[in-house]
């Protein structure tokens, strides 16, 4: 077989990525081998999946399709702004950034102090990993409403609640995923440190931790944005904040002023999601 005759052909090497052999004659396969074989039985249990929801949850089609202009009169009501009584709105508001604040501190502190212990690059121990990575999946697994109903019966309604039912799931969500960030850092920048004669702590500030440092950033963001919502909706459920004032003014009819506080926080969660896109850009061009 002449060399003229022979065509590159695109195949996965042993680390799954694609690279190039010789063969004769045909078009270039650029697909590794089974990967459709993988997206058809992906996408045939995502449809398998839907059907039996839908038919296990019996949804009157008809009858939702009917209510469908009532619900566009809602929205209208909602955008029909009415700021009578802002200044309490504007009050639920600063109480449920600042219980957003506080439990994202609080736990992304925490976050990182476990997600150390469940790195393995600091330690070495699988089956001490292993068992705290359940326990926080576990954590994880329990929606954040029922940790704060759960807290309610200790401490009662008001921001505290709140706090500590937000804290508990996001210290499950940081430890996890500092973990796996501390994990993702090159073994190489542990090995040069070891080999210099540095101890774990040593290896965690001054290698991995400055190495996660841009995904530390961007995991913090998203649970800023994460906390304020799920603040929102606990405040209907006794935690307090601006969640209650959507919740009471839908209640009574009052969409105008329920319309007041969605757009608050609407504005809230672009303006974090800015601020640490932002941030984040600045600290990559710097390093």
């Amino acid at each position: 077989m002449n060399q003229s005759s022979q065509q590159l052909a695109v195949q996965p090497s042993r680390w799954g990525f694609p690279q190039a052999r010789e063969r004769s004659g045909g078009k270039i396969p650029v697909k590794a081998p089974g990967q459709d074989r993988v997206l058809k039985i992906f996408f045939g249990t995502c449809a398998v999946l839907s059907v039996a929801s839908f038919l296990f949850l019996e949804v009157d089609w008809l009858k939702l399709l009917s209510r469908v202009p009532n619900m566009g009169e809602s929205f209208v009501k909602l955008f029909t702004f009415d700021f009578t009584g802002f200044s309490s709105t504007l009050s639920a508001f600063g109480e449920s950034v600042s219980m957003t604040v506080l439990a994202t501190i609080y736990s992304a502190v925490l976050g990182i102090l476990f997600g150390a212990f469940m790195s393995r690059n600091l330690v070495k121990n699988r089956l001490a990993v292993g068992a705290l990575s359940a326990a926080f999946t576990f954590v994880r697994a329990v929606p954040s409403v029922v940790w704060v109903l759960l807290v309610l019966v200790c401490l009662g309604f008001g921001p505290a609640t709140g706090i500590v039912g937000l804290s508990v799931h996001s210290i499950a969500f940081f430890a996890k995923a500092y973990a796996q960030s501390f994990d993702d850092v090159g073994g190489d920048v542990v090995e040069a440190l070891t080999v210099v004669g540095a101890n774990r702590l040593q290896i965690f500030f001054r290698g991995i931790l400055p190495a996660a440092l841009s995904s530390i950033v961007a995991w913090f963001s998203l649970r800023v944005e994460t906390n304020f919502s799920e603040s929102t909706v606990l405040g209907m459920v006794g935690a307090g904040g601006i969640g209650f004032v959507i919740s009471s003014n839908i209640q009574n009819y009052r969409y105008g002023r329920a319309g007041v506080a969605i757009v608050m926080v609407f504005l809230f969660a672009y303006l974090v999601e800015t601020g640490f896109s932002k941030m984040k850009r600045a600290y990559l061009m710097d390093h």
